[in-house]
């Protein structure tokens, strides 16, 4: 995240719309015996979820999930294909480069996992992996999602808000703050064995919320995406999702949950308090300090790499969070 991403290849692609499609055209390529497709491409970042190299490697088995469909809060635009949203991520537990996840995160073991819930609350508890889709209503939410970096994608997640899962630990007066902690497991996370493939970043990976943002209906805990519960590499079995706020804000396989009085540290600010503030509202007017943000490459129905770029919106578009900053200078809460 340190730099602006420069595709290194240059393709196009047909429009991929599901999962179904996309494991269909595999099978298909797969069967005409198209061996070296990937090496048409430019290494082995063009490969994963396109025309695979990987394809002896087992498939992620995801599981249907039980959800009520529609929302007020869902978008209706285009969504981005299941491959893309599955191929193209930034999750350094695994490695910086956008295809590592989807290569190396197959060896997190997801199943069993405990998140648990404390701090400054009359009722701290834990949930087991079950419990992470049973215990709560799950909604499909369909959100857009702006990196940083100046890409988004519009990704449709299933999960459950997480304002109702603090309810359940009824916090104190004096909460303010909501702190989150990702897993922390070396043996399975290469990034986190090594400074150099984790980018430099200490672990585990640490973010955290105002208590009136984490309480807003729009932030979630997402379990799965496309009606299936989460592949590893997009951070199983349980992630934060707040839409109107750059995409490094939402925590991956978050394993603690901490309400607390004090403003929580986090990972990227720790790193570069200068580019990455606590906040992180999405802010066409706000630059970051080496490219502009006013516009945004959307990964839609195009191919990876087509030219797609859009005007950014502030809060991402969801304007309905703006009075959470009423009165604060967005330049300097960054």
């Amino acid at each position: 995240m340190s730099k602006r991403f420069t595709p290194s290849v240059k393709l196009t692609d047909n429009d991929v719309t599901d999962e179904r499609i996309y494991r269909q055209r595999r099978r298909i390529i797969k069967s005409l015996g198209f061996a070296g497709a990937g090496s048409l491409l430019a290494g082995k970042a063009s490969a994963i979820g396109w025309f695979d190299s990987d394809d002896d490697k087992p498939a992620f088995n995801a599981q249907p999930l039980d959800f009520v469909p529609g929302s007020d809060y869902s978008t209706s635009e285009k969504k981005t294909p299941y491959d893309k949203v599955t191929g193209f991520n930034n999750f350094y537990e695994f490695g910086t480069g956008k295809e590592d996840p989807a290569e190396y995160a197959s060896a997190l073991t997801t199943n069993p996992w405990s998140l648990s819930v404390d701090g400054m609350v009359e009722k701290p508890f834990t949930l087991d992996h079950d419990a992470l889709t049973s215990r709560f209503t799950m909604h499909e939410r369909i959100y857009r999602m702006r990196c940083v970096e100046a890409w988004s994608m519009v990704i449709p997640w299933v999960g459950f808000e997480l304002g109702e899962l603090i309810k359940q630990a009824r916090p104190l007066s004096g909460a303010r703050y909501v702190a989150f902690e990702t897993l922390e497991r070396p043996d399975e996370m290469r990034g986190q064995r090594s400074r150099f493939t984790g980018g430099g970043i200490d672990y585990p990976y640490v973010e955290g919320l105002r208590l009136d943002e984490a309480m807003h209906p729009l932030t979630l805990m997402a379990v799965g995406l496309y009606g299936k519960t989460l592949p590893p590499q997009n951070g199983a079995p349980i992630r934060l999702v707040v839409p109107w706020k750059y995409g490094f804000k939402s925590i991956k396989s978050v394993v603690r949950i901490t309400l607390t009085d004090k403003e929580p540290p986090t990972t990227w600010n720790r790193l570069a308090a200068n580019e990455y503030g606590f906040y992180a509202n999405v802010n066409p007017q706000v630059d970051h300090p080496r490219w502009s943000q006013a516009s945004e490459r959307r990964i839609a129905g195009g191919g990876l790499l087509s030219r797609n770029r859009i005007d950014t919106q502030l809060f991402n578009g969801y304007s309905e969070v703006a009075s959470l900053y009423d009165g604060m200078d967005l330049r300097k809460f960054f």
